[in-house]
């Protein structure tokens, strides 16, 4: 039986590369973007925004690996021939690699959060001291997992880059897994919203990307040092004893906020996830369309978290500073 996930008629094997091709440019554009505003900003560079510095180069590199497997398939060189085997094995190493690791990233991101903001003064400044080790488990497990998986199972053209060819496979290996971690991402984000409106007291030092604390009246839950240095260096002044007898709108805010992390990589996953047990379990493609919507879920990954952690950690506000004193200085030229 030939490859659930792979289309046979070579028109929707044109169509559907090219869509992954254009799809995997705006992910690619999209981690690039946070990526370069890193580098760029210093305000971005808080020990939170080194792990979504994390995430968007996963994302930009696992963007890179569909938008190569993608092009080739559209010049004519099919991946699936035997005569492209080590580049489809190379490249489903790699994907497999990118992919697992963007859940270690947003696992970690969410862990850490919880850890500042929960008052775990010993474990966040541990985390914050060693950094090394923080960023290096990501690429260490991920790395791990993608070559057992090459020694023991492979990787084959599933149609627009290569990966598992079992959905089966790929549903206890990646997908059981990703849930796991989307759920204990979700837990930790609600326990840290009831935390939030709970606080009955003072509302103090909230940074504007999430990582500040709460003080609740003589106990208070505060940022470790070298958190509160990060906040030292973007040179802004966080509010301090602010009264929250109603909800205040900033608390408000960074509670939604965080609440969006979890959602929007639910929604992503939901319908790869869908198609995985339902080519698992039948036996039978889905429909053309839907199975390229699934790909496309999966390829789109790095543009949702431009999308989602570049809107909130105050990315926009920063490229908009930057326009904005480009058209004062063009003004005053003139």
């Amino acid at each position: 039986m030939g490859v659930l996930s792979a289309p046979t008629s070579p028109q929707n094997i044109h169509v559907l590369n090219s869509v992954i091709l254009t799809v995997s440019i705006l992910s690619a554009l999209g981690a690039g973007w946070i990526i370069l505003s890193f580098l760029l900003f210093k305000p971005l560079r808080s020990f939170r925004h080194q792990l979504i510095l994390g995430l968007a180069t996963s994302d930009f590199w696992m963007a890179i690996n569909f938008l190569s497997s993608s092009a080739v398939n559209l010049s004519g060189h099919n991946i699936g021939k035997p005569e492209m085997k080590t580049f489809c094995s190379f490249n489903g190493f790699s994907i497999q690699v990118f992919v697992v690791q963007t859940d270690y990233w947003v696992l970690t991101i969410a862990v850490c959060t919880y850890l500042i903001l929960a008052n775990h003064r010993h474990q966040s400044s541990w985390i914050q001291d060693h950094k090394a080790v923080v960023w290096g488990l990501p690429w260490f497990l991920s790395i791990l997992w993608a070559a057992i998986g090459l020694g023991i199972v492979g990787y084959g053209d599933i149609g627009a880059w290569c990966w598992f060819t079992s959905d089966r496979i790929r549903l206890l290996v990646n997908f059981i897994p990703r849930w796991l971690i989307i759920v204990t991402i979700l837990a930790l984000y609600i326990r840290l919203y009831f935390i939030i409106h709970t606080a009955h007291n003072r509302f103090m030092s909230f940074d504007e990307d999430g990582i500040g604390s709460l003080q609740t009246g003589s106990s208070a839950m505060n940022m470790s040092s070298s958190a509160e240095e990060d906040c030292e260096r973007r040179g802004q002044v966080a509010p301090r004893n602010t009264r929250i007898g109603r909800a205040s709108p900033v608390l408000k805010r960074v509670s939604y906020q965080m609440m969006t992390y979890p959602l929007v990589y639910m929604l992503i996953w939901t319908i790869p996830t869908t198609i995985r047990i339902y080519q698992a379990t039948t036996g039978k493609s889905a429909p053309f369309a839907i199975g390229t919507v699934d790909k496309s879920c999966i390829v789109i990954q790095g543009f949702a978290d431009a999308l989602v952690y570049g809107f909130n950690e105050n990315t926009w506000l920063q490229w908009r500073g930057v326009f904005r004193r480009g058209n004062s200085g063009s003004d005053e030229n003139k």
